[in-house]
């Protein structure tokens, strides 16, 4: 029995990056996806694993179906949620890829885009463009044909046509967010706009956080002066570089904790995107992502 459940922690933890990968992109949110793995785990530890012809196929199934029943209900508490809604940041700087093949698939903006989509049609499109899965692959996962299957990758495809901007590289993403907070800092209004996209959108996920702005500010100049309309923010203020989601972003200290993480996207037009996220709760999760990866799911008693 000792080395049966040996055997399934192995298993288990040798795919764990894929599933978190999976279910972290359908609900952007780390806490939700954790709670999604361990259920899996659990699934994991009282199925008759003789039987299971493929782990990680099994593993991956179980995880998109539980994902997507979270994000169904997800959906209805986020009604209640005041001022923009962001995906949950996880810190990727010891697991760079979150178990996916296409690290690109991770941005907070792709995964800020994907919210358009139905659950369904958001686990179809992350096990295909994140996890490269075929398209037989994905039916056998959710019970569809392969027909439907393609239809809703086509369609979903569609939906976010020009929304996923093509992002700049990792060298010049990094040059872009130093040169706004630099001219934030300095209250240099004209050095931001030209680094700001004609369109750009700041977004601010406090939830009721007290001085968050409550509703997306549009364009240019707008923010711009957003970003240098409180000097003493940036004054009282220790900035860290950190990994979040695969890119550069800015953890922004207060008094030694954090207080917000700032994070951008970018394209050759310029930043399009600014997100801030001021959500305690969301800070906390970021912080709690770093031990992800060195964690083994505990045993539980398999008649209990």
């Amino acid at each position: 029995m000792t080395s049966d459940l040996d055997e399934a922690v192995s298993v288990f933890v040798q795919h764990r990056a894929r599933l978190f990968g999976i279910a972290y992109r359908v609900l952007g949110s780390v806490a939700e996806a954790e709670d999604v793995v361990q259920e899996v785990w659990l699934r994991w530890q009282k199925t008759d694993r003789s039987l299971v012809l493929s782990p990680v196929a099994f593993l991956s199934s179980a995880t998109t179906r539980l994902a997507i029943n979270v994000a169904q209900s997800a959906r209805v508490r986020r009604e209640t949620y005041i001022g923009p809604w962001l995906p949950e940041p996880v810190d990727t700087s010891s697991d760079p890829e979150v178990g996916a093949q296409r690290a690109e698939a991770l941005e907070l903006a792709l995964l800020l885009v994907l919210e358009k989509l139905s659950p369904a049609e958001r686990a179809v499109y992350v096990l295909r463009e994140a996890f490269d899965y075929t398209y037989p692959e994905i039916a056998e996962i959710l019970q569809l044909s392969v027909v439907n299957v393609r239809k809703i990758v086509s369609r979903s495809r569609k939906r976010l046509s020009g929304e996923p901007r093509v992002s700049v590289d990792e060298v010049e993403h990094r040059r872009l967010l130093e040169a706004f907070v630099s001219a934030a800092r300095t209250g240099d209004v004209a050095s931001l706009e030209a680094v700001l996209a004609p369109d750009a959108v700041s977004l601010s996920d406090g939830n009721g956080v007290r001085g968050v702005a409550r509703v997306p500010v549009l364009g240019r100049a707008r923010v711009a002066n957003l970003a240098t309309a409180t000097r003493r923010f940036w004054q009282e203020a220790e900035l860290r570089l950190v990994q979040v989601n695969g890119r550069t972003g800015v953890m922004i200290c207060r008094d030694g904790s954090p207080a917000t993480i700032l994070t951008i996207a970018a394209s050759k037009e310029g930043i399009h995107r600014v997100m801030w996220v001021f959500n305690p709760s969301k800070i906390a999760a970021f912080l709690d992502s770093r031990s992800r990866c060195a964690t083994v799911p505990a045993l539980t008693s398999v008649g209990g």
